[in-house]
């Protein structure tokens, strides 16, 4: 497994340890070539694309997401990035973006 790749799994795994304290059938999504879904399963409607990358890809990433969500037939998704020295055993400080359009719905569903 190349470096990249490891450290790619291990962000991954530790945003699953993370989102399991409060959705238990959260996991790790298999790779899916161009028809993929996202990192993370396990909250229906929603998908995750996680990021462990030295330089920041937002647009790009931002990008991905909105194919991995129609890809899923999701309702909304989620962009999780790793800052730079926040380690995986504080995942709960890495960053969670997305689209204001998406936020909105997701507030507008929460009831706000």
């Amino acid at each position: 497994m190349s470096r990249a790749r490891a450290k790619g799994t291990a962000a991954e795994s530790a945003v699953v340890e993370f989102l399991s304290l409060q959705w238990p059938y959260v996991e790790r999504r298999a790779l899916s070539g161009s028809n993929d879904r996202g990192d993370i399963a396990g909250i229906p409607g929603v998908v995750f694309e996680v990021k462990a990358a030295a330089r920041l890809e937002i647009p790009a990433w931002l990008r991905e997401l909105e194919v991995e969500i129609a890809n899923d037939d999701a309702q909304t998704g989620l962009l999780i990035v790793k800052p730079r020295g926040v380690g995986t055993k504080r995942v709960g400080e890495w960053w969670a973006i997305q689209r204001l359009d998406r936020a909105a719905w997701l507030l507008k569903e929460a009831g706000w």
